[in-house]
């Protein structure tokens, strides 16, 4: 976008338009934009960087709670496999079965 910029700026400036001035009315155009999308989103107040800040911990929040919901998935199916084994092999040896007349 740069590029682009640049472009428009030599291209304004041959025909006579001064850089400085071209500069200026770019940034002012660029921070208007800018202002409009903040006010649209409703980030225009003084309380837009404690939204902000909330909603990283909250999305941080989420990604945590699910990385552990995970891990506890994880874990749970390791040890439900292993106690299956471990029964499977009980069963095998017949350690399970008791005394029988």
């Amino acid at each position: 976008m740069t590029g682009i910029l640049e472009g428009l700026l030599e291209q304004a400036e041959s025909q006579g338009a001064a850089r400085v001035t071209l500069r200026a009315i770019a940034e002012e155009a660029a921070q208007a934009g800018a202002d409009r999308a903040l006010k649209r989103l409703g980030l225009m107040d003084e309380q837009a960087g404690h939204d902000i800040t909330e909603l990283r911990q909250l999305v941080q929040g989420w990604r945590d709670v699910k990385k552990s919901a995970l891990k506890s998935l994880v874990g749970w199916v390791v040890r439900t496999g292993v106690a299956l084994l471990l029964m499977g092999i009980a069963f095998k040896l017949g350690l399970g079965q008791g005394s029988r007349p």
